[in-house]
């Protein structure tokens, strides 16, 4: 009898294209790479405690339609032109998104949201999009999620979040310790600290792991560590934005020895899934930079052109989210004045 032993549950497999082909059709120019670089230095400053804005990553929960991405970018990047003096704005970009059980996996995974999971397709609308962003002149966070899919378009990152789902995954803290950006972990889901106290660590040394480079070749990978790894504060069943929360999450920094700045995500647990409690988190974040808290370096907002969300269906809103639902512009803009007036009552003006 022949046993079968390999592959077994493997019913489709696909070619796509290696990192190195997109990365040679959609190259990057020097305007691109400046920006990429400066940015990241800048990040890299606030979290060190050499520049006293506060950066602010701001954006749809997840990308869908590249068109409404667009309008969104032009929109910010001409608004950020009046805060640049206090706030760093760097636009929310999520193209993966990690499901509890099942669900729609961002627009690399199943770009026509019909689930014909066209990774080919999406991996290419991914990287042009970040291109096109950073052409309009902004910056682009998002989240790792898949080890491969950072070779596609990590040149063009300013950024990076491990979210909570993944914060106690070794293979993303190897990834973390390896990737040229700054990159924020999330405390988990139940609103445990430890693993992304524990991620930091980990993210912080060098690591030796099996992984693909851009020419899809399977390689040993050794990385420097990466030293702008800090903590995001997302809530779990209870929010952690409050001030007592901060200061209970920078002891636990203090005594774990790694960078003491903190990021608040506005939203998830801390808006307890519900859009318009960005606004009352935003408030407190803004009175505790008001009195002046110094380990508050980082916001998210999940915001996109139109409030809401709206289900997955054939005929979908024009720049509303399908996945989380997100605060509207104007609000988005309500917050981003309030943080920028903080941040010049923190400096005394």
């Amino acid at each position: 009898m022949n046993y079968s032993t390999d592959n077994t549950r493997i019913v489709d497999r696909r070619k796509v294209p290696a990192p190195y082909e997109l990365v040679n059709k959609y190259p990057i120019n020097d305007q691109i790479s400046k920006l990429v670089y400066g940015t990241r230095n800048e990040i890299s400053q606030i979290l060190h405690n050499k520049d006293d804005r506060i950066f602010v990553v701001v954006g749809p929960c997840s990308i869908h339609d590249p068109e409404s991405a667009i309008e969104y970018a032009t929109k910010l990047a001409n608004a950020s032109k009046g805060f640049d003096e206090n706030l760093l704005l760097i636009m929310r970009v999520y193209f993966e998104k990690p499901r509890t059980t099942v669900g729609w996996k961002g627009l690399i995974n199943d770009p026509d949201i019909n689930e014909t999971y066209n990774i080919s397709k999406g991996v290419e609308i991914a990287r042009k999009l970040l291109i096109d962003i950073a052409e309009i002149g902004l910056p682009a966070g998002t989240e790792f999620l898949d080890p491969i899919s950072p070779q596609y378009v990590t040149d063009i990152i300013s950024w990076g979040a491990i979210g909570a789902r993944t914060a106690e995954s070794q293979i993303h803290r190897e990834l973390a310790s390896g990737l040229s950006c700054p990159i924020g972990i999330k405390n988990g889901t139940d609103g445990s600290l430890k693993a992304a106290i524990d991620g930091i660590q980990a993210a912080n040394h060098s690591h030796v792991f099996l992984g693909a480079t851009k020419e899809a070749d399977i390689a040993m990978l050794k990385t420097a560590g990466n030293n702008d790894a800090h903590i995001i504060l997302r809530g779990g069943k209870v929010p952690n934005y409050d001030e007592e929360s901060v200061e209970n999450t920078l002891t636990a920094l203090k005594e774990a020895e790694v960078n003491e700045s903190i990021m608040i995500d506005a939203s998830h647990g801390n808006s307890q899934k519900q859009f318009k409690q960005q606004i009352p988190v935003i408030d407190s974040i803004c009175d505790q930079v008001n009195k002046g808290n110094d380990n508050i370096k980082g916001i998210m907002i999940e915001s996109h052109l139109n409030e809401g969300n709206q289900k997955i269906s054939e005929k979908l809103k024009y720049g509303q989210s399908i996945t989380d639902a997100c605060m509207g512009w104007e609000d988005t803009m309500s917050c981003l004045q309030k943080l920028n007036d903080a941040v010049n009552i923190k400096r005394g003006k």
